[in-house]
């Protein structure tokens, strides 16, 4: 696994990933993780590296590591993931989300998006989204432009709501999600499973920030050959 500008530290991207799969209910409370070597080779990562993200978890109250016996969840109610809203698992589960930056532009806003915010501008960013390295999705992200004046691409890491938080000050708290199917856009990069023009599963989130305002519109093409949209009710 290989660290790109911008990136969580590695060990903090699978410590993120365990969050996500404890948050999701994909790793229940008390379950204990498989051995550390085959851990790490799975993720494909260093058993130290794995070692420094368990060492994280633990410290979060999220792991508790038995000696001779290994290591078990600890799940809580609020994890603070900043993947927490990120609703894409791959079609035998999980992944490791990262994503590749396409470009970033302050723009107007298309007619065809719901209201959000109060500026007629807003930034677009267009990003491919992998899991595990694998290709999953395409998308298309517009944050109200009264934010802040210029994004550039090595602001952003691999999360967005990571850089709302720390340099903004922003915090999405709630999203509305609506799935349909939706053409492949036209800006679609050749690395992407589908053509431009073809159908695809596509997510509309309209989001929320902390004073109840709508802060972004995101737009997601999903591969359904590689990933698919979960969201399981606890």
């Amino acid at each position: 696994m290989q660290q790109t500008s911008g990136s969580l530290p590695i060990y903090l991207q699978i410590t993120e990933l365990l969050i996500r799969d404890i948050a999701s209910g994909r790793l229940i409370d008390g379950e204990k993780l498989p051995p550390e070597r085959e851990m790490s080779e799975k993720l494909g990562i260093a058993t130290g590296t794995l070692r420094k993200a368990l060492a994280e978890l633990q410290s979060r109250g999220m792991l508790e590591r038995v000696q001779g016996s290994g290591n078990y969840v600890r799940a809580v109610s609020d994890p603070k993931s900043v993947y927490a809203m990120f609703r894409l698992e791959l079609l035998e589960g999980g992944g490791l989300p990262t994503a590749d930056i396409l470009d970033v532009k302050r723009l107007p806003k298309p007619a065809e998006l719901p209201e959000f915010g109060a500026s007629p501008e807003g930034h677009r960013i267009r990003r491919v989204r992998r899991l595990s390295g694998k290709v999953a999705a395409l998308e298309e992200i517009w944050l109200d432009g009264d934010y802040v004046e210029t994004i550039s691409a090595q602001d952003l890491s691999e999360s967005l709501y990571l850089y709302y938080r720390g340099v903004l000050g922003l915090w999405i708290m709630r999203a509305e999600d609506k799935i349909g199917l939706d053409p492949v856009p036209d800006w679609a990069p050749e690395i992407f499973g589908r053509r431009a023009g073809e159908p695809a599963v596509q997510v509309l989130r309209i989001s929320e920030a902390q004073d109840g305002k709508r802060a972004e519109v995101s737009r997601t093409w999903i591969d359904h050959s590689v990933a698919r949209y979960v969201s399981r009710l606890k």
